[in-house]
């Protein structure tokens, strides 16, 4: 994701310059992981000195959390796009799916196993929260009036996760389960744990969405 152009050639040219860095990270995850990302290893590759690209950004958790905020405003961008041409519940999956299967790596650095060392400041998932409430949205739209499960009954008092959503606790759930099995099947199907198995990853991740509770 580029910088935006904010005005002068030193601020344009400060722009291009992270924005560079953040692609040549993305290169050094696609090789070895987000736990590999080495700052001095970018300046290398960039022609520059250690100290020089330490202008542009403090530190490796910096830059890991200025992509983890990108990787995030992108899925909530398609997902956003997609909910405004009514999209349901199972054109969000599939929005989701086609996300994480253009750059899997982008996917695992907000979904997959945590940094070793890094610890993200409490504002970095801030636009989670805007991909949650546009699920909650569909959630709540397509839920129905069914008796309380013991697990809707817990959540009415344990939705912090889910803000200040005015979802009832049958969609709350309903959109648990919607994530838990999208990120289930999409987890192991980007780690190729499906190779070989035979049948289509797409297909099941199609069923698992489809056979949904109504809740």
């Amino acid at each position: 994701m580029a910088e935006p152009d904010t005005g002068s050639p030193r601020e344009r040219y400060r722009a291009q310059v992270r924005a560079e860095i953040k692609e040549r990270a993305w290169e050094q995850i696609a090789a070895a992981g987000a736990s590999a990302l080495s700052l001095n290893a970018i300046a290398k590759r960039m022609g520059m000195s250690g100290p020089a690209l330490y202008r542009y950004y403090a530190g490796r958790d910096e830059l890991i959390t200025e992509l983890v905020r990108d990787a995030y405003r992108s899925l909530a961008g398609a997902l956003r796009s997609a909910s405004e041409t009514g999209a349901g519940l199972a054109g969000l999956a599939q929005t989701v799916r086609g996300w994480a299967l253009e750059d899997p790596h982008r996917y695992f650095l907000i979904y997959g196993t945590p940094v070793p060392g890094y610890q993200a400041p409490d504002d970095t998932t801030a636009v989670s929260d805007e991909i949650m409430a546009i699920l909650l949205d569909a959630c709540a739209a397509s839920s129905q009036e069914e008796p309380a499960t013991p697990f809707d009954t817990h959540l009415e008092g344990h939705r912090d996760w889910a803000g200040d959503h005015p979802a009832p606790p049958a969609a709350l759930h309903r959109a648990l389960t919607f994530w838990t099995r999208c990120h289930g099947v999409l987890s192991l199907e980007l780690a190729g744990h499906f190779a070989g198995m035979g049948f289509d990853p797409a297909e099941l991740f199609a069923a698992e969405v489809d056979g949904l509770p109504a809740r």
